[in-house]
């Protein structure tokens, strides 16, 4: 009679232990690796990234390829100033990660304990130009904005829009600021500055060079000194209210890949990594 030990039923027994152990190694190493979790986001989760709207165009195109690489996976991108997206994440939106324009935004969410400071990276940097309609010629620089023809200039609201902080830094470190003040017409973001100077409502505004690339109706008069503004960076950070904390950290690492890097400067952006080289 065949014992135990040589029986089909034991050699049975063995294969479903070894299957079990290789089932909680495996869930082990999960556990043990959130990277190796977090690279697998799971069909049907959604998240909603917040950023500054002159992040749209690049940020499309990211989502679209990330979503993509995983089915079922969505992304819903929220744009706007990066100061009135910080106030809808202090009041309680339902926001996974937010991409400011500005350091002074994300610093405030840190210092309200709304993100989670550990996941906090700088995606890229900018530049901030004064453009005109392509058509008018009488401005070539920034002290051209003190003639008497130049009735209207737009520039972001600098409480809520960095473009529009940075703006008011750079004509007040070149001494104009004062001068001019009373032909701003201040828009809620900058792609609204953009719009005013496409139109014709505005004889010129300032955004950031991505913005200008984007519109033929527009021509880059003068670049800002960059000694003229604080440094134009993207820092990023998943909210710390966030219901899938693996989700958004797994795409928060994808926007600091070589693929997403590529996505950047094709827009007219220096990514970090390009920035660190210079």
């Amino acid at each position: 009679m065949p014992t135990f030990a040589n029986s089909p039923a034991r050699k049975g027994f063995g294969a479903a232990v070894a299957a079990v152990a290789l089932l909680v190694l495996s869930l082990v190493s999960s556990t043990l690796d959130p990277a190796r979790a977090r690279s697998r986001p799971q069909s049907g989760t959604s998240i909603t990234v917040s950023a500054a709207i002159s992040l749209k165009d690049a940020l499309d195109e990211m989502g679209a390829s990330y979503e993509r690489n995983h089915p079922g996976f969505r992304i819903t991108f929220n744009y706007a100033g990066s100061g009135t997206l910080q106030h809808q994440i202090e009041q309680g939106a339902p926001v996974d990660i937010f991409v400011s324009a500005a350091e002074r935004q994300m610093d405030a969410l840190q210092a309200e304990g709304l993100i989670i400071a550990a996941t906090r990276r700088n995606l890229a940097t900018n530049k901030l130009v004064l453009i005109v309609p392509s058509s008018a010629h009488e401005i070539q620089g920034f002290q051209d904005l003190t003639r008497s023809s130049v009735k209207i200039i737009a520039l972001g609201e600098p409480a809520t829009v960095p473009a529009g902080f940075y703006g008011q830094q750079t004509l007040q470190h070149l001494g104009l600021f004062a001068a001019i003040e009373k032909k701003f017409v201040y828009a809620k973001d900058v792609r609204q500055v953009l719009v005013f100077v496409e139109t014709g409502n505005a004889d010129a505004g300032l955004v950031y060079q991505t913005d200008a690339r984007i519109s033929s109706r527009v021509r880059v008069a003068a670049v800002a000194p960059d000694s003229s503004h604080d440094p134009i960076v993207y820092p990023a950070a998943v909210v710390n209210t966030t219901k899938h904390p693996d989700a958004a950290q797994a795409f928060l690492d994808f926007t600091t890949s070589p693929p997403a890097r590529l996505i950047f400067e094709k827009y007219g952006f220096t990514s970090e990594k390009q920035a660190e080289l210079h």
